[in-house]
């Protein structure tokens, strides 16, 4: 059996890839931006948004290595 350089290209794509330290950085310092940001929408955006006032002030409070469980893997 050989493998042909289209099979190792898919297999490699395949694998998770660990992401470097400066983009993890870089999606910690958005996070913070969004999360400012979020805290200075008007209530009607929010609503627009699907969320409350009470809920974006949660949001917005957490502190920066709380974030979405997606980024932990």
């Amino acid at each position: 059996m050989s493998l042909s350089i289209q099979d190792i290209q898919i297999q490699s794509a395949c694998q998770p890839k660990r992401r470097s330290l400066r983009l993890r950085v870089n999606e910690f310092f958005a996070l913070a931006r969004q999360r400012r940001q979020l805290a200075e929408l008007d209530p009607h955006i929010l609503s627009d948004i699907g969320l409350t006032q009470a809920q974006a002030a949660a949001e917005s409070r957490k502190t920066l290595w709380d974030v979405p469980n997606h980024w932990q893997n």
